[in-house]
């Protein structure tokens, strides 16, 4: 998945574990740029009478880099507070809930949101915004619609803001990658009559009809742009914008009581997670750092470069599908260090290697979204992004529908080495990977405007 369970220790948390990071000009409003990160992945919906929700004991940022150096030049904080209305009863609720003030909702959550800038200097930007509840039924909550529509709020700088339970968007045939890197409509039309494996059928979107908490921000385009300004050209360094996300725990929890709220934590905040470009800690570091790459800035990336360079999942694919990948098994050979990974992932694409495309963000290696801010969005979407021959999509950002597993894939397997060595030729089958999933496989769909991400699924129609 693109980072659910991703690493030993964060599978342990997943209060402070980013599932998915999303950036993109956005469609409904191209002056803007909007930002979703998601955490505590993999939401059964029926799960009173504890529903999730964010930790009041996580800080939760979005980091954005203006300049290329892989260092926060903006960061937004989200800090979280739980309020208990009746202490009297195990229920989440004990009547419908109409409102976001509604009586009957019992357990109800709050959020601030800090902007920090390149100094340090901090800027509480809103306090005590209410989050929506987790959709627990039909009965209990009317419309549902509505109430979460009333948890976006503007705020006074010009941004708009969400923080609540969302329908999870991402789509991965997990049980079939995971089961020996079978892709099961890849393996049906190119593996006929071989017995290395013997599944079949159509792909299955393992994580459908769960939901995540989102983190959601549109920011106007000015407003993280190096130079400030409202309209730049493609070429320009200034038009690209590097973004990631983090969790941080404090250093010390002291048990104080038999509450939550007397617990005690001390010392510096501690980062317990971080997620850029998708399935970077899933697939590119090994098991035994990912637990470090989670504690590290982005600035310390150079330290995984190796793994990027002569990927695992490279040397794998002419394993597992002999006499389809044999120029890639050729490459891996080689022993060359895969420059066109590099680049994609580590330091962003330099202009003139795709006609009117650059996300480049200098020599400083480092795993983050790179998004061309003055790319629109694209009028037909393709789910394949730059590599389908559309610009607006992954690796240029993420949008929401972009098909990162297959697009990811396809990378690995020898499809993007051309862009850095024209003499190379792509193995067919690397230009045909796919999982055989879309955002069509997504039962919540999506919303047309922010904050984008489906209505949750309820734990009254979709049972545990």
């Amino acid at each position: 998945m693109s980072s659910h369970r991703e690493a030993p220790e964060i599978s342990k948390d997943p209060v402070a574990d980013s599932s998915d990071l999303y950036a993109f000009v956005s469609p409904d409003d191209p002056d803007t740029v909007t930002i979703i990160a998601n955490y505590v992945p993999l939401q059964i919906p029926a799960s009173g009478p504890n529903f999730f929700e964010f930790g009041d004991d996580v800080l939760y940022e979005i980091h954005i880099d203006a300049n290329g150096d892989a260092r926060p030049d903006i960061t937004y904080q989200f800090r979280f507070v739980t309020e208990l209305r009746n202490d009297k009863t195990f229920l989440y609720n004990t009547g419908q809930i109409e409102s976001l003030d509604s009586e009957n909702w019992n357990r109800r959550q709050f959020f601030s949101v800090t902007k920090v800038d390149r100094h340090g200097k901090s800027t509480v930007l809103a306090k005590k915004l209410p989050c929506p509840p987790c959709n627990v039924g039909k009965i209990s909550i009317p419309d549902y619609e509505a109430l979460a529509k009333d948890a976006v709020h503007k705020l006074p700088t010009g941004e708009k803001v969400f923080a609540g339970q969302r329908a999870d968007a991402f789509f991965v045939d997990l049980g079939a990658i995971f089961d020996l890197g079978t892709l099961r409509p890849f393996q049906d039309k190119h593996l006929v009559g071989q017995k290395l494996f013997n599944y079949a059928g159509k792909a299955v979107n393992a994580t459908d009809r769960t939901n995540v908490h989102s983190l959601a921000l549109q920011i106007p385009l000015h407003m993280v742009r190096r130079d400030g300004k409202k309209r730049v050209k493609a070429a320009d360094s200034g038009a690209v914008i590097g973004v990631w996300t983090s969790a941080s725990r404090r250093q010390v929890q002291l048990r104080g009581g038999d509450s939550a709220a007397a617990d005690v934590y001390v010392g510096p905040q501690v980062q317990v997670s971080r997620l850029g470009n998708p399935l970077f800690n899933e697939v590119i570091v090994p098991m035994a750092q990912k637990d470090r790459w989670n504690s590290l800035p982005p600035s310390e990336d150079k330290k995984f470069a190796e793994f990027v360079a002569t990927p695992e999942l490279a040397s794998l694919l002419p394993v597992l599908y002999p006499g389809l990948f044999d120029n890639l098994a050729a490459l891996n050979k080689a022993g060359k260090d895969r420059a066109d990974l590099l680049a994609i992932l580590l330091t962003g694409i330099p202009g003139g290697i795709i006609d009117g495309f650059q996300n480049n963000t200098g020599e400083v290696q480092a795993d983050m979204l790179r998004l061309n801010t003055a790319i629109p969005p694209a009028a037909k979407p393709n789910a394949f992004g730059v590599v389908g021959g559309d610009l607006a999509g992954f690796p240029n950002g993420r949008r929401i529908a972009d098909d990162v597993v297959s697009i990811s894939l396809r990378a690995i397997a020898g499809a993007t080495v051309p862009l850095v060595d024209e003499k190379f030729e792509p193995d067919a089958a690397a230009g045909l990977v796919e999982q055989g999933l879309s955002i069509k496989d997504v039962s919540s769909g999506l919303l047309k405007r922010f904050p984008y991400l489906g209505t949750p699924f309820d734990g009254f129609s979709v049972p545990a």
